[in-house]
């Protein structure tokens, strides 16, 4: 099986990893940004806010997340849209894109809990689903979840990875477009995503007019070296460790790699969307205003809630944890 299946399968095949629910933060295998604080989706909805008050989209336009899994990220933005500016909620519409049922009914029972029936949700099954005049796009960590090819060059040849016998192995390239690619982006050994190209098509196909929000791990440009690896109760394995079983670990923990930011941001660029901001995690959010939103909460709770909330904040904004390594790469569309 050719790598790039191998992880598909891995992921959301029937026994796959997202096939099922699993607990994301201290009792799963991984923290994410939006598990670590809520002003991680407070400060996105800040941004939301004063992308309306700007006039680039309007009132009435629709909130969407891919990837959502339990449905904290958007919970926390309506959260704050409602401190920021209340009458919002009353114009906004809310969506989330997710393909697994027994998530989706997870999502609906989150919010009705949160909201009742103040917010009405929007499900779409695949983002090649979601049609709109004006839309507010935002995802956390799903492009590190596409399916990709390994490389490697040897002899000055390149190879793929494939799968036998529990382990991989490299076979010589017969891929022309992933010959192009890796010519393209000079890659020699590493991971090449697949489908980031249809994913900005459809996007700009379908939608109109859009802000496009998105947080991941992950570099400019390629390393040149293998990233991909392996997430199980908090601990990390390369995917290459000799320690490891492949077939033990086979849906049942988290896989991942970098992000490839040039390889996406031409992927937008193809379809006909510009990517206007590029930045570290820490510096997206204190352009978004997280700061402002600390300084609004210090005036309204006392000085332990503060504190509290404070030290989860570090966690997103730390250089050496996710402030520097996660980036943030923002697109619109002109309608």
């Amino acid at each position: 099986m050719r790598f790039n299946e191998y992880f598909e399968s891995w992921l959301y095949g029937k026994d796959g990893y997202y096939s099922n629910y699993k607990q994301i933060g201290k009792g799963g295998d991984f923290y994410t940004a939006v598990s670590s604080s809520k002003f991680f989706g407070g400060t996105i909805g800040k941004r939301v806010v004063d992308t309306i008050k700007s006039g680039f989209l309007k009132e009435d336009t629709t909130i969407v997340e891919i990837g959502a899994h339990h449905g904290y990220l958007l919970a926390d933005m309506i959260e704050f849209i409602f401190t920021l500016n209340p009458k919002l909620i009353g114009t906004l519409k809310f969506a989330i894109v997710e393909r697994f049922e027994h998530l989706r009914e997870k999502q609906r029972e989150y919010f009705y809990n949160c909201f009742g029936d103040d917010i009405k949700l929007i499900h779409y099954n695949d983002i090649s689903e979601v049609k709109l005049d004006s839309a507010f796009i935002v995802a956390n960590e799903i492009f590190d979840a596409f399916s990709c090819d390994l490389v490697y060059t040897k002899d000055n040849k390149l190879q793929y990875g494939v799968v036998e016998d529990k382990k991989i192995v490299f076979n010589d390239c017969d891929d022309e477009n992933l010959l192009t690619h890796c010519v393209k982006y000079k890659i020699q050994k590493g991971e090449v995503a697949i489908g980031y190209e249809e994913f900005a098509h459809n996007l700009a196909k379908n939608i109109k007019k859009f802000e496009f929000v998105t947080f991941d791990y992950g570099e400019k440009y390629p390393r040149n070296d293998f990233s991909c690896r392996i997430y199980s109760k908090h601990k990390v394995y390369p995917i290459f460790d000799d320690d490891i079983d492949l077939q033990e670990l086979f849906g049942k923990s988290d896989i991942t790699y970098d992000v490839h930011f040039d390889h996406l941001i031409d992927s937008f660029k193809n379809a006909g969307v510009k990517n206007i901001i590029y930045e570290t995690q820490l510096k997206a959010l204190v352009n978004f205003g997280i700061i402002e939103l600390l300084e609004i909460l210090h005036k309204n709770v006392d000085e332990s809630v503060y504190l509290k909330e404070t030290n989860k904040i570090k966690t997103l904004l730390n250089p050496t944890g996710m402030g520097d390594r996660f980036k943030m790469a923002c697109f619109r569309k002109e309608g």
